[in-house]
C-alpha cells in the first residue's frame, strides 16, 4: 500500500488530510511539533512522529524513521495578520523559516529516495493569498508566493525523474488555527492608525458568503496526489476557486 508523509497534522488541514488518506487505504505518517494522538486513528497504517520543519536534525531523524514514502504533503505553516509597518523583521524571518524554508528543507530531504526510485509526489500547500492581493497579510503572502515560484520551477526540474510536484491553494477557512498558531507574533501588529482599517477587513472576512473547509483542502490534496497530468495548481474551497477564475 502507498505511504504518505504529512507535516502539520495537529489540527486543521493536516489532521483532515491525514484522516482522509487513512480512510482511503493509505499508510499515513502524520507529523507535528508536539505529537498528540487524541484525534487520530488507532491503526497499524497510522504513525505519529514529532517533527519540526525548521530543525534539520528533526527532519533527518523523521525521514530515517519513516523509511520509504510515496508522497510528501508540506502542510505545516504559521499565519500572520498585521500591518507590515509594525512587523519586526525577526517575525518575518520566523514566518519564512516555517512556511518557506521548512517546505524547501522537507523537499530536499525526500528527493534522494524519490529520484533513485524515479517515482514520488510532492504537494506544497500555499494559500489563496497567492491568487489575489490581500491586505494585512503581506509577510505571510510573501512566504507563500515564494513557494509558488519554487514549486513551479521544481516541477520542471524533477519531471525527468518522474517525480510529480503539485500546489494546493486553500481559501479562507475560519475553522483553522491560523491566528492561534501565530501566537505572540501577532501582538502589537495592529497600531492605532490601522485599527479601523483592520476591523473592516476582519468583518469582511467573517461575512464572506464563500469560505473553505478543511474537507475542501483534504479533497484537493487527494486529487493532487493522485493526478497524473501536468496540472500544477489545485485551488481548494469555493472562495479560492472563485479567485482562481474556476468557479
Amino acid at each position: 500500500m502507498p505511504t504518505i508523509l504529512i507535516t502539520g497534522c495537529s489540527s486543521g488541514y493536516g489532521l483532515e488530510i491525514a484522516n482522509l488518506f487513512h480512510a482511503k487505504g493509505w499508510s499515513v505518517i502524520a507529523t507535528m511539533r508536539t505529537p498528540n494522538e487524541d484525534a487520530l486513528p488507532i491503526s497499524d497504517r497510522f504513525k505519529v512522529l514529532a517533527l519540526d520543519v525548521t530543525d534539520p536534525p528533526s527532519i533527518a531523524a523523521t525521514i530515517e524513521t519513516c523509511g520509504p514514502i510515496d508522497a510528501l504533503v508540506n502542510n505545516a505553516g504559521i499565519g500572520l495578520f498585521g500591518a507590515f509597518e509594525a512587523t519586526p523583521m525577526s517575525t518575518i524571518r520566523d514566518i519564512f523559516e516555517t512556511n518557506t524554508f521548512g517546505t524547501m528543507a522537507m523537499v530536499q530531504a525526500v528527493l534522494p529516495q524519490f529520484r533513485s526510485r524515479k517515482s514520488g509526489t510532492i504537494v506544497n500547500v500555499t494559500s489563496s493569498a497567492v491568487l489575489a492581493p490581500m491586505p494585512l497579510v503581506s509577510a505571510y503572502s510573501a512566504s507563500k508566493i515564494a513557494i509558488e515560484g519554487f514549486t513551479a520551477s521544481l516541477e520542471f526540474e524533477l519531471k525527468s525523474f518522474d517525480i510529480r510536484v503539485k500546489l494546493v491553494q486553500p481559501g479562507y477557512c475560519p475553522d483553522t488555527q491560523f491566528s492561534a498558531n501565530a501566537g505572540s507574533r501577532m501582538d502589537g501588529l495592529i497600531p492605532e492608525a490601522y485599527k479601523t482599517f483592520a476591523q473592516d477587513i476582519l468583518a469582511a472576512y467573517q461575512q464572506a458568503d464563500e469560505m473553505t473547509t478543511a474537507s475542501d483542502v483534504a479533497n484537493a490534496v487527494w486529487l493532487a496526489v493522485n493526478d497524473a497530468s501536468d496540472r500544477l495548481r489545485f485551488p481548494a474551497g469555493a472562495d479560492a476557486l472563485k479567485l482562481a477564475g474556476l468557479s
